[in-house]
């Protein structure tokens, strides 16, 4: 099995990426294949409409990556009570070739309350192009207090909500894939 996880963020030492990782080393541990795709490391056009982007090679390789996944994890700040920017072009450069049948999990972080503002608009666009969803979300809020200086949840009722997430996710895939 292998899980791509996406990181909407393009902000140094994002919080958004750290809980990502997190995500990640917790699904590699249950046994899966796994890899980041950092959008802030990729050169994307903005999304024109069109489907052809032939001066971008990293949009086949977002393409062929997500293509080639079981599972993807989106994970994003949220801006303005909505996801970055960054991740919703990301999304509108693929379609359902890319995540029909896959299925996804969701991270948002906020530096004020958690909501699930971020978390409702991946779902829907994840069943726009027939995406699965998993029920366990994760909402961080207050980031700059939620991680320690090495980047780990320092609250452990949320370190173990990720471990379900990460579970929920690897369980949903591997009964869905037969």
């Amino acid at each position: 099995m292998k899980i791509v996880g996406i990181g909407g963020s393009l902000r140094k030492d994002s919080y958004s990426m750290q809980a990502l990782h997190l995500a990640i080393e917790r699904t590699a541990a249950l046994g899966a294949e796994t890899q980041v795709l950092d959008l802030k490391k990729m050169n994307l056009p903005f999304v024109d409409g069109g489907s052809d982007y032939p001066d971008y090679p990293d949009v086949e390789r977002l393409k062929s990556t997500v293509k080639g996944a079981d599972a993807i994890i989106l994970a994003t700040p949220e801006y303005h009570g909505s996801i970055s920017g960054v991740i919703k072009n990301a999304l509108d450069l693929m379609s359902f070739d890319e995540f029909s049948g896959k299925v996804t999990g969701f991270i948002s972080v906020l530096g004020g309350q958690p909501n699930s503002n971020a978390l409702n608009e991946m779902r829907i666009i994840m069943r726009w192009v027939h995406a699965w969803s998993i029920p366990e979300q994760i909402a961080i809020g207050q980031a700059w207090k939620a991680f320690d200086e090495n980047g780990k949840l320092t609250d452990a009722k949320l370190s173990e909500r990720l471990d379900s997430f990460a579970q929920s996710l690897v369980t949903t895939t591997q009964k869905l894939r037969g």
